[in-house]
């Protein structure tokens, strides 16, 4: 699909109009936006616009690290979206000239849509430029990505106030699928920084004090989105660690009280051992009171164990 508009010469904004009417000349600039083309469509970038080899290379194959080229007469920008729903990038090329603009990309945009409602009800917008639709376009993207770590961001802050020292595999299993989304975000928020540095600090680029300011806003935002991904990242650094010392914690109190348990019985298993022998040379079974002698000895050796390892402290380690 293809949608195209733009403004003409007596200051008329147009939209949906056919390519064939850029050729006349008429239009001061004008934005024209692929949205999931066909094969004829991709046959447009070389036909009708005559893009470079290279740029439409980039265009048609996924999926390309966020950058800036250069062509003679237009920069080719790549840029990536997410998926709200697999936290996947999703590819957006730009190719941006003074006197248009034209995007690219394979699935839906809301992006797109939402700055051109913003063009139509403020059709001044145009005076700015391509430069500022292409601000408009990254901005929005940008804007994007703030619901899912603020989302992010609010089930971890839950998970840690409901955990406490109640950790459970459960909840350590979505602490990770969160780590992974995290991950995922962070795979496209740093190239997309890096991009907004070479645009900020490119002579070719050529911004006026103006347009500096609106892409410094959007460098800004990934600024901020970076630092926010990185504080999350460490706070689910943080919870795994506490899962695994609350887990470690458990196991040693375990394991202290079957030791303690063992050791008990240890030399009442040798006691019964040495008295559950089948020799007939052994005069203490032929006593009249060696059964309760050998049951008080036993139970002494069990309470004077139990009252030692209290005295030692190994009672205060609870699993």
């Amino acid at each position: 699909m293809i949608r195209t508009l733009g403004i003409t010469n007596d200051q008329q904004l147009l939209a949906d109009f056919s390519l064939e009417e850029i050729k006349t000349g008429k239009f001061i600039w004008y934005w024209v936006d692929f949205e999931s083309p066909t094969t004829e469509e991709n046959r447009l970038l070389s036909s009708f616009f005559h893009f470079h080899p290279l740029a439409i290379e980039d265009s048609l194959m996924r999926l390309q690290r966020p950058k800036l080229d250069y062509y003679e007469g237009y920069h080719f920008l790549v840029a990536h979206k997410i998926n709200k729903e697999t936290f996947e990038g999703e590819e957006v090329n730009l190719f941006v000239a003074p006197d248009f603009i034209v995007t690219y990309h394979h699935s839906p945009a809301p992006e797109f849509a939402i700055v051109k409602e913003r063009i139509e009800e403020m059709p001044a917008s145009w005076e700015r430029g391509s430069l500022y639709i292409a601000y408009q376009v990254l901005d929005k993207i940008v804007d994007g990505y703030f619901p899912l770590v603020y989302d992010i961001e609010d089930h971890l802050n839950e998970i840690d106030d409901e955990i406490g020292f109640k950790s459970t595999t459960k909840s350590m299993k979505y602490v990770f699928d969160l780590r992974s989304d995290l991950l995922h975000i962070r795979r496209i928020v740093l190239p997309m920084r890096d991009l907004l540095y070479r645009i900020l600090n490119s002579y070719r680029f050529r911004l006026n004090d103006q347009e500096r300011a609106y892409f410094m806003d959007i460098h800004d935002h990934l600024i901020k989105l970076t630092e926010m991904v990185e504080s999350n990242r460490e706070l689910t650094a943080d919870m795994r660690d506490s899962h695994m010392s609350i887990n470690s914690s458990r196991m040693n109190g375990i394991m202290m009280i079957l030791t303690i348990i063992s050791s008990i019985f240890i030399p009442l298993t040798f006691i019964a051992g040495v008295y559950g022998m089948n020799f007939k040379n052994m005069p203490e079974l032929n006593w009249h009171y060696g059964y309760f002698i050998i049951l008080f000895i036993m139970f002494g050796i069990a309470f004077s164990m139990a009252i030692w390892f209290k005295l030692k402290g190994w009672f205060d380690y609870r699993p």
